[in-house]
């Protein structure tokens, strides 16, 4: 039987017909724990686990490849602008609780499978456990990561820069990086000629810390602190990054500037009705110079809300330097620019406005 040679212009059209997603070859990357995994090309299933995962992909413009979410991600989304830019995550199947507690933890692998994703992103698991996942669920496990916990971590940037690379949307992760550090350097720029002791000395209280606490969780690393010129008075007591402090601690310490982050703002209110007299005893509380910011970590840090919360403490402490800033339109043109929404609306309806002073004692009598 004669054969009939193909010719090279007929390989070239069948490969033009082809789906690009038959041609593309597999993926090989390092994940944020030193993994070697190789991935699906151009993946389209996509399940996040653990803190911050889900928030990278929204930033990455990549939601529609979500297949299943946490069932925490269902639940309370005003401290997550990309939860509320993104209401129709809460309608995917539900892929294990999350929260805090699944932290470096086995997540429920049947909930996974059911989803059949086709890359698994989880921040924060240990290599090996990783690996056995992997292997039980016979999909591609990529750990990604925020560096040090509840902080502004630039490892986070190669963690977005590894979704981008496997998603096809390194563009974009880079655009996303280019961002963020173009806003740092407007808000260095705006006070880099103050001199030491023109720096408004402040403190930041309230910060949510694998759950919600009152003025004694705060940061001597605070990034918007840092960013803004801001002396922070956390770094008293000589600690670096998040710590609790004693309630005699800030009694002494007594900051003439609170700032009150809105993940802990209700826990603070409702110390503040049950003993107002040490609210009272402070002189920020006294002078009216305590203000609201919107949460900066919530299941872990909210990278878009750093940046909204810098530009209102800035607008707040140096108002000449910010003298051209509206903090709720900057918020939304952070917002647009990471979700593509804005959202801030919906964040000043459940916490207040960005950067609003807050009246929580009342005056004492024959004050």
């Amino acid at each position: 039987m004669r054969s009939h040679p193909v010719s090279l212009r007929a390989v070239l059209l069948l490969a033009l017909a082809m789906p690009m997603t038959a041609l593309a070859q597999p993926l090989t990357v390092t994940d944020l724990v030193g993994r070697q995994v190789t991935i699906p090309a151009e993946p389209r299933r996509v399940v996040c686990l653990a803190p911050g995962s889900l928030r990278l992909i929204a930033y990455l413009q990549a939601t529609d490849r979500v297949v299943g979410v946490e069932d925490i991600e269902k639940k309370n989304p005003h401290g997550r602008p990309y939860r509320l830019a993104h209401p129709e995550l809460a309608e995917l199947p539900t892929v294990g609780p999350g929260g805090p507690g699944s932290i470096n933890r086995e997540p429920d692998l049947e909930a996974i499978l059911r989803v059949n994703p086709e890359v698994v992103f989880v921040t924060n698991m240990e290599a090996r456990l990783a690996d056995r996942v992997q292997a039980r669920l016979g999909a591609p496990v990529v750990v990604l990561s925020y560096g040090r916990f509840a902080s502004f971590d630039p490892v986070v940037y190669d963690s977005l820069r590894l979704a981008g690379r496997i998603l096809g949307r390194a563009e974009r992760a880079e655009a996303v990086v280019n961002f963020i550090e173009a806003a740092r350097r407007d808000l260095q720029a705006r006070t880099a000629n103050l001199a030491e002791d023109q720096r408004a000395p402040a403190y930041i209280g309230g910060i949510g810390f694998q759950g919600e606490h009152g003025l004694e969780s705060t940061d001597a690393d605070y990034i918007p602190f840092t960013w803004v010129g801001v002396t922070n008075l956390a770094k008293t007591w000589g600690k670096a990054g998040h710590q609790f402090v004693e309630r005699e601690q800030i009694l002494a310490l007594d900051p003439p500037i609170i700032f009150v982050d809105g993940a802990g703002l209700g826990r603070l209110e409702g110390d503040a009705a049950r003993r107002p007299q040490f609210y009272r005893s402070l002189s920020a509380f006294r002078a009216g110079r305590v203000y609201l910011l919107h949460p900066f970590n919530w299941y872990v840090t909210n990278l878009g809300t750093t940046l909204a919360d810098a530009y209102a403490i800035g607008k707040r402490l140096y108002p000449a330097a910010y003298a051209d800033l509206d903090p709720e339109a900057k918020a939304d043109e952070i917002y647009t620019f990471l979700l593509g929404r804005p959202v801030q609306a919906q964040m000043a309806a459940h916490y207040g406005p960005l950067g609003q002073a807050l009246d929580l004692v009342a005056p004492a009598k024959g004050e």
